[in-house]
């Protein structure tokens, strides 16, 4: 597993808002800036996609997207995005969260109807899993969020 250390800033933020410095991972349907988040549901620290448009994250989770209206914003980091599939995640892949029971988790991105939208990447899963039209959907393949 992945585990080499960089230094990201977590900044607290909340409705919508985007701090300065965040990191833009993506573009919506309408063309609005998508930031990487993350946030706590049932147990489990998950990566995130953050909307400022819809003064919200959405998580996703057992099949669902999940709206959080508290969540961490990435700002600040020396990253990029490194292509990936089934489940791999590179050695310079940044832990974004984990589960309940200690599995790590690391940001994902795909392009999927006209956007480009960040998810998670559960390892054991195999797929990198996007929150989006209210489901959570599955891929195999996907970029996945390095240190550079």
């Amino acid at each position: 597993m992945p585990s080499l250390i960089t230094e990201v800033t977590w900044e607290k933020n909340s409705d919508g808002n985007i701090p300065m410095g965040a990191l833009r991972c993506g573009r919506d349907k309408d063309g609005g800036y998508i930031y990487l988040g993350r946030a706590y549901h049932n147990g489990d620290l998950v990566p995130a996609k953050v909307v400022p448009n819809k003064h919200c994250a959405y998580v996703g989770w057992n099949g669902s997207e999940h709206v959080k209206l508290q969540y961490e914003v990435l700002c600040h980091g020396n990253v990029d995005w490194e292509k990936a599939s089934n489940g791999s995640v590179p050695i310079s892949a940044i832990k974004v969260g984990n589960t309940d029971t200690g599995e790590c988790l690391y940001a994902g991105r795909v392009e999927y109807e006209g956007t480009l939208t960040p998810g998670k990447i559960q390892p054991s899963h195999g797929v990198c899993y996007v929150p989006y039209g209210g489901i959570e959907h599955s891929f195999k393949n996907y970029e996945v969020l390095v240190s550079k």
